[in-house]
């Protein structure tokens, strides 16, 4: 599947390609360690309208620890979840048009206290199941066709990419079927993308081989990188190595702390197993985004920096 408009040339596309670029850690923790209470279902999206200060401080936290990306607070922003809300569609729609603005804020202000490298914000897109907010998002099967998966994720995609991100995050997706939407969704919009996986040991969420799921954006023009995030740590090694074999891309991976989240309980429990000294062989096997994602913080993130940089 190829796009007839491919998407615009990307800076972040160029710096993949001379070399490793550094991702954020998870915007929940960092805003639950700020002291904010996410605990209904818009989860970090509330703040968008309640308390966009915080998100900026979030983000500029992650760029002070060594991040060269910052991933947006629209993971579970979707005009249904707001509507849910009683917020409106344009109102929606400017939600998630300012995620972005408060990530290029954030950008600024790191700037402004002496980061001289280049920064790029990247436009979280979250599965179809982040919207239920029932832990769908790491089970897929939706009991969706593709095109009513396409029809879902086609007009946020558009309000996020009216905001001119650096690339659409197209994230903890966790069914094949999809990451076809999506990689339909995003033909036209002028953004480029990478397309990342939530899985376990060598299948996706839903079951489906990696091997089968990463071919899907092989030959995908409006595609940058593909990978995996939201997975425990000792599942990234194979993923990096079966996608870059596949689709001859570079090599997105963000992993989680490796604690495990308890649905029911809504809490985290055992230990981390996340460590920087993963990320060399993560690097060597194909990755060249790499940071973390629930439960890894600014700490974390300047580990994976300075051994990056070392």
């Amino acid at each position: 599947m190829t796009s007839d408009t491919p998407a615009a040339p990307s800076g972040l596309a160029d710096a993949l390609a001379a070399g490793t670029v550094v991702l954020d850690g998870g915007m929940s923790n960092q805003l639950e360690s700020a002291g904010h209470d996410l605990s209904d279902e818009l989860w970090s999206a509330r703040l968008l309208a309640e308390r966009p200060e915080a998100i900026i401080e979030a983000h500029l936290a992650y760029f002070m620890a060594g991040a060269d990306v910052a991933i947006t607070a629209s993971y579970q922003a979707t005009f249904e979840g707001f509507a849910k809300r009683g917020i409106r569609q344009e109102r929606a729609a400017e939600l998630l048009r300012l995620s972005v603005e408060l990530a290029r804020e954030a950008a600024s202000r790191a700037r402004a206290k002496g980061v001289t490298r280049p920064l790029w914000v990247a436009a979280s897109v979250g599965p179809y199941g982040a919207m239920l907010a029932d832990g769908s998002e790491y089970r897929g099967r939706y009991g969706l066709t593709v095109p009513e998966l396409e029809r879902f994720h086609r007009p946020r995609l558009e309000a996020l990419a009216a905001a001119a991100p650096d690339v659409l995050a197209l994230e903890t997706v966790p069914d094949a079927d999809e990451a076809t939407a999506l990689l339909r969704a995003v033909r036209g919009l002028g953004v480029p993308a990478w397309l990342s996986y939530t899985v376990t040991g060598d299948r996706t969420r839903a079951g489906q081989p990696l091997e089968e799921a990463f071919a899907l954006a092989a030959d995908v023009d409006e595609v940058i990188a593909v990978g995996v995030n939201c997975c425990a740590p000792q599942d990234v090694d194979a993923a990096v190595q079966t996608a870059a074999r596949v689709t001859g891309k570079p090599v997105v991976v963000y992993p989680n702390s490796g604690e495990t989240w308890d649905a029911r309980a809504r809490a985290w429990s055992g230990r981390s197993t996340f460590t920087p000294e993963q990320v060399e062989g993560w690097r060597s096997a194909g990755a060249r985004l790499i940071g973390g994602c629930c439960r890894v913080g600014p700490e974390a993130i300047t580990s994976i920096a300075r051994t990056l940089t070392a």
